[in-house]
């Protein structure tokens, strides 16, 4: 009979260890495939697992480029509170130059802890100090006109010129389109305190059934800001306002808003212009 060959498959393995001179089997070990396979995906998951334990574990992770370490986050923390103490002192100093003021010029001055005790009070009492400050100033501008040889007594100046008060600080929303949108929308709070860009005089205060509670001034050089949607009015009409003053609460009044904000205008010699360009919101 003629004699069959069988394919026969190797199944099993052996890695030996020999000395080269001696031909003396030092260390053998058998194996097979699937065993292979499991052996060397358990060597890589457990080399995955120390990898990650060693990370995220161990200071080593400060290694990796862009990860930060105890001292930047503890720096960063530093600097935080180092920012916040600076602006404390920067009021703190702001009211303290008021006050010297005063003293100088024979007022009572203001007691600094009743004006941090008062909380948000105290913002608006500084707004209302840098609006004293700047009525100072143009009233020290008025005064020397006064000696000019041509014996004007008020000086025309061009907006650009001009010294606005932001009325509010807040988020642009929409900005200012000579044709589609000629004036810029500012988000901010509800019942956040609108002051006015100029001294002026109240023009018009009343309700407006698109634009809601609504104020006009007029300032001097042929300037009027118009300030809409508020949620209420402070001022009246006829009445003078210093820049920087209260005029009006931020709200969503008028058929025309959708959220709260304020609508605000400014026209200069007839036309309406770019508020962003002197006014930093």
């Amino acid at each position: 009979m003629a004699r069959q060959n069988k394919d026969t498959k190797v199944n099993k393995f052996r890695l030996v260890l020999i000395e080269d001179q001696t031909h003396k089997q030092l260390w053998s070990f058998r194996f097979s495939r699937v065993n292979f396979l499991v052996t060397a995906i358990t060597v890589i998951v457990f080399a995955a697992v120390i990898f990650f334990a060693i990370i995220a574990f161990t200071p080593m992770r400060t290694f990796i480029p862009g990860y930060p370490d105890s001292n930047a986050r503890r720096a960063a923390i530093q600097n935080a509170i180092l920012a916040d103490s600076l602006e404390n002192k920067m009021k703190v100093w702001e009211i303290y130059a008021v006050n010297l003021r005063k003293v100088l010029s024979g007022e009572e001055p203001m007691k600094i802890d009743s004006l941090i005790s008062l909380g948000q009070a105290a913002s608006s009492a500084s707004a209302d100090f840098a609006a004293e400050q700047d009525s100072l100033l143009r009233q020290q501008v008025m005064e020397e006109e006064q000696f000019v040889i041509s014996g004007r007594q008020d000086r025309q100046l061009p907006i650009e010129g001009m010294h606005f008060f932001t009325p509010l600080k807040g988020v642009i929303s929409q900005g200012y389109d000579n044709i589609v949108h000629p004036f810029v929308d500012i988000t901010a709070p509800a019942n956040s305190v609108v002051k006015a860009a100029l001294d002026g005089t109240v023009i018009f205060a009343g309700w407006n059934d698109a634009a809601g509670y609504t104020i006009q001034l007029q300032h001097s050089n042929d300037i009027i800001t118009i300030y809409k949607h508020n949620q209420k009015l402070l001022r009246k009409t006829g009445d003078k306002v210093k820049a920087g003053s209260p005029i009006a609460l931020v709200g969503s009044t008028g058929s025309l808003s959708s959220g709260d904000h304020l609508h605000f205008e400014l026209w200069y010699k007839g036309e309406a212009v770019d508020p962003t360009k002197y006014i930093n919101f």
